[in-house]
């Protein structure tokens, strides 16, 4: 392990694709101020930070094989977040690289979440379990303030994806766009969102068209991150991914495909799998290093 900062890209094969995550594999040495100076200096929308093994699992966890259980943090440019979905699919890729693919555990701020890698076809692919999520709905007076803030006329929203507040491991408010045009033309207020985004405790807004009956092309805006938008971003997949299966929009077994950051020119591909009888959701998406 070093405490070299190393760039993954999550959910492409393509290193000019995905959402690029910072991924230092032993940051045993870093304090939180270090962390965040270091996050900062990337620039990236989170960089995750082994910083131990993972403590003693609770019952029901996931009890890790020896040397592939990990405590991980995740810092924004700003801040620390609870979790991050994309720099969680990164950092299994780097382990995997080192230690071989298979079943790693993480222990983050959220809970417990493990990950299995694969190789199919000499790309690594890693998929996140998320911990167990809810859906909550958001007040009148706060979805109006979040779609002043994104300019968005309220007739814009598409009525068979109402607005909710999702979590599966990080908060994020979800909105649908009842066209794809409306969902390619982003320009918001950044200050005016990042506010209430702080009050609500959101990580994202997850920015949803339906494309089909289990395609969907999303896009992010992060402003408490201190970015514009995240280019693909797992911890809101998974959060929609509960969203959609409480809503009854998709069955209960349900395979979800979501393409994000095609706007932005980063294009990735996220794939989110609920399995009926079990709560939690799975991401999965592949990874490569960044040259």
């Amino acid at each position: 392990m070093t405490t070299e900062v190393l760039r993954y890209t999550a959910f492409s094969e393509d290193p000019a694709g995905g959402n690029p995550a910072g991924v230092v594999l032993d940051a045993s040495a870093l304090d939180d101020d270090a962390m965040l100076a270091v996050a900062a200096r990337l620039g990236y929308s989170e960089t995750a930070f082994l910083t131990g093994p993972a403590g003693p699992a609770e019952p029901g966890e996931a009890v890790p094989e020896p040397g592939r259980g990990f405590t991980v943090r995740y810092f924004s440019p700003k801040a620390e977040v609870p979790f991050c979905g994309h720099a969680t699919v990164a950092a299994a890729v780097a382990l995997a690289e080192r230690i071989g693919p298979g079943e790693l555990v993480f222990d983050t701020r959220a809970g417990t979440v493990p990950v299995s890698v694969t190789s199919e076809e000499g790309h690594l692919r890693a998929t996140l379990t998320s911990v167990v999520p809810h859906v909550e709905d958001i007040a009148a007076d706060d979805l109006a303030e979040a779609l002043a803030a994104l300019d968005w006329p309220a007739a814009d929203l598409d009525p068979e994806l109402p607005p909710r507040i999702a979590y599966a491991g990080a908060r994020h408010l979800v909105l649908g766009a009842a066209t794809r045009a409306r969902l390619a033309d982003l320009a918001y207020d950044f200050p005016r969102l990042e506010a209430l985004m702080r009050r609500l405790d959101l990580i994202t807004v997850q920015l949803v068209h339906r494309a089909g009956p289990n395609l969907f092309h999303v896009r992010d805006p992060f402003p408490v991150g201190g970015v514009v938008e995240d280019p693909a971003t797992g911890a809101a997949a998974a959060a929609f991914g509960a969203y959609a299966r409480q809503l009854a929009l998709v069955p209960e077994d349900a395979v979800l495909t979501l393409h994000q950051g095609e706007d932005m020119g980063r294009p990735g591909v996220l794939t989110v799998e609920l399995r009926a009888g079990d709560p939690r959701v799975r991401v999965a998406g592949a990874g490569v290093r960044i040259p």
